[in-house]
């Protein structure tokens, strides 16, 4: 087995994690890729005054307005783009008690 590759001298940036209000949604779609591949709908999130986009084959997302939210994203010269699946409710353990 060949071993021993490296994946260049070049370090990663770190995915930055956002915790905070969702301010407005709104949803973009369905748009069509390419035959064969499902409908993909793309989310706008306003996130304490900041926007964020958010891609999915989901029309509905598992958030609303007024929601505590928890997500990864990454900068992109096209905005600031959610990871898949990392878009969650963020739980406030005090809640709980």
């Amino acid at each position: 087995m060949a071993g021993g590759f490296q994946r260049g001298r070049r370090q990663r940036v770190p995915k930055i994690e956002v915790r905070g209000q969702l301010e407005k949604l709104e949803r973009e779609g369905p748009f069509k890729e390419w035959l064969g591949m499902p409908d993909l709908y793309r989310h706008w999130l306003t996130v304490d005054g900041e926007l964020y986009s958010y891609q999915t084959e989901d029309a509905e997302l598992p958030v609303v307005v007024g929601d505590r939210v928890v997500f990864r994203y990454k900068e992109a010269k096209a905005g600031r783009w959610i990871d898949r699946n990392s878009l969650g409710k963020a739980i406030d353990p005090a809640d709980y008690q």
